[in-house]
């Protein structure tokens, strides 16, 4: 009974450390912003104020917010349905045996492991006007003097963040989709090729829906790391020019941080925290819908 309580006492101790460190920088600081959404803080004063939902009605008449969420928008179906598809057909491919299969793979998933700050310095030299590498690409091809800023013009930078971002995000969906092309048994995959089913045909009515797991599982990563997507942008284009690559994170960083607007920033995290909650319960929801399926 002793050793029992023991073990017990010793379970707890091991665990107060990393609960005390969660609570600190994750719990502390959620709890934080909700409380100063309500208030007029600048982030450094002592003299603030209660608001109530000022800045939460706030949210309503800024122009830069709506840009922002637009562009949220924007960024968030582009940078899962790029490194989606694109996974989907590298693991096809992939796992048709193609040769260097092996390799690729490698190659193909090394980004992944890469932070976004250096992703997004790597893309920067990559965009860079005067001697960066697609520039430099383009006049090869066509022979002309090209000098294009896509980082520094409105109509490019946030989708020439974008492809940083899917550069670097389509080797985990390589993975998760090659994970769930292992669990399709082969004896299946040949019976459908002795019935006289095209490649084409065995994708699309055998392959793609019993991948359905994993790609519930691509989508769902895709979309929340997308939400704390704020890295690469910051490295890349700060939401310039002109707030053109402006998202709901990057918004807030510029007014709490930059702005000094501190209390109106908690209330734009406090949406986008409610926004991945909604986004991770529909997650849920349909996972254990997959699992009905399956059981």
């Amino acid at each position: 009974m002793n050793l029992e309580k023991d073990k017990t006492l010793w379970r707890v101790a091991m665990l107060i450390p990393p609960l005390a460190v969660f609570g600190i920088l994750v719990v502390w600081p959620l709890f934080s912003s909700f409380y100063y959404s309500i208030t007029n803080w600048n982030g450094f004063s002592a003299d603030y104020r209660y608001v109530g939902f000022d800045n939460f009605l706030q949210i309503f008449h800024d122009p830069l917010f709506t840009r922002a969420a637009v562009n949220t928008v924007i960024w968030m179906l582009a940078a899962v349905i790029v490194p989606t598809g694109l996974g989907l057909v590298l693991a096809l491919l992939i796992d048709s045996q193609v040769p260097g299969a092996s390799v690729f793979k490698s190659i193909f998933y090394l980004p992944i492991c890469l932070s976004a700050i250096v992703v997004g310095q790597i893309w920067v030299w990559i965009y860079q006007p005067d001697w960066g590498l697609l520039n430099t690409a383009i006049n090869l091809v066509t022979g002309g003097n090209s000098h294009f800023a896509w980082l520094a013009k409105p109509g490019t930078a946030l989708y020439a963040v974008i492809a940083a971002w899917s550069w670097q995000q389509t080797g985990l969906a390589m993975v998760i989709f090659l994970a769930g092309l292992t669990a399709i048994p082969s004896d299946l995959i040949e019976v459908c090729h002795i019935e006289g089913a095209s490649s084409g045909q065995r994708i699309r009515q055998v392959v793609l829906p019993l991948l359905r797991p994993a790609t519930v599982v691509v989508v769902a990563l895709g979309v929340i790391n997308s939400l704390k997507g704020f890295d690469i942008l910051y490295i890349m284009t700060g939401g310039g020019p002109f707030n053109s690559s402006d998202t709901l994170a990057m918004h807030m960083y510029n007014e709490s941080f930059k702005k000094y607007h501190m209390g109106y920033g908690s209330a734009i995290s406090v949406v986008l925290f409610l926004i991945a909650l909604a986004i991770i319960f529909a997650y849920f929801r349909q996972l254990r819908k997959v699992d009905e399926i399956y059981e």
